[in-house]
């Protein structure tokens, strides 16, 4: 498993809240449109959390998806973080709405460490770095590890630490966790990933054989992890999670 950035080899800093700057922002209405993006997407959906909506009005998500779709970055849909290739993009951002009810799902506290699984440019980070104490995000892509710690650093995330590694396995080395998310669809979730939780923590996840599911989630009581569909939800697939015939919860 690899850290990104190579120098850093403890866990994420917390001594600090995130400094969030404006440097090279493309697109000079982008404040407006996240104000829009939280009023007709994510505020209808139920979100309530002034903690997360405050959030996303504040975190720039063009600057995470290629120049050539920036226009495209606050849409009510999932957003290719990576240019397509052949048609079509490997890896996206969740759509604000589904990532919004998620986060909120979570029930992620102020002095949370929370894994971020699948993290792809580091959108999903930058938002739950604004409402955690801590963040360790996995990213299977190494061009994508390092674009998101180096626009992560560049927005002033400093309780964020993005490591790569095989997205099904997160990061036992950093557990246990407050709270895990998982940022795409899988048709199931590993064991050993549950058991990265703390008692009493929550993971959240799309669950889905195609591109449409439900957004699941799992709680851990003990030795015993009880899981429940909440709300239906799309979602693009996460590398990785390819179904197992035994150990599904």
């Amino acid at each position: 498993m690899v850290r990104h950035p190579a120098e850093s080899a403890g866990p994420p800093s917390s001594s600090t809240q995130p400094r969030w700057t404006t440097h090279d922002r493309p697109m000079t209405d982008s404040k407006q449109q996240r104000i829009n993006m939280v009023e007709s997407q994510v505020r209808p959906s139920d979100v309530t959390d002034r903690r997360i909506i405050r959030a996303m009005l504040e975190v720039p998500r063009e600057v995470f998806v290629p120049r050539s779709l920036q226009a495209l970055a606050y849409m009510d849909e999932a957003v290719p973080a990576v240019e397509p290739a052949g048609g079509r993009s490997g890896r996206f951002l969740l759509a604000p709405r589904t990532f919004a009810k998620l986060v909120q799902l979570a029930e992620i506290g102020p002095d949370a460490v929370v894994l971020d699984v699948g993290c792809a440019t580091g959108y999903s980070t930058a938002v739950l770095a604004r409402l955690a104490k801590a963040v360790v995000a996995v990213e299977v892509d190494t061009a994508l590890a390092i674009q998101a710690t180096q626009t992560l650093r560049q927005l002033g995330a400093n309780n964020a630490l993005v490591i790569e590694g095989a997205l099904e396995m997160g990061a036992p080395s950093h557990a246990p966790f407050d709270a895990i998310l998982l940022e795409g669809a899988v048709p199931w979730v590993p064991g050993g990933l549950l058991e990265q939780l703390k008692d009493g923590a929550r993971l959240v996840a799309v669950t889905a054989d195609g591109t449409f599911g439900r957004a699941q989630v799992w709680q851990r009581t003990g030795k015993v992890f009880d899981s429940r569909p909440v709300f239906d939800a799309g979602a693009e697939p996460l590398p990785g999670f390819a179904r197992q015939a035994d150990f599904v919860f």
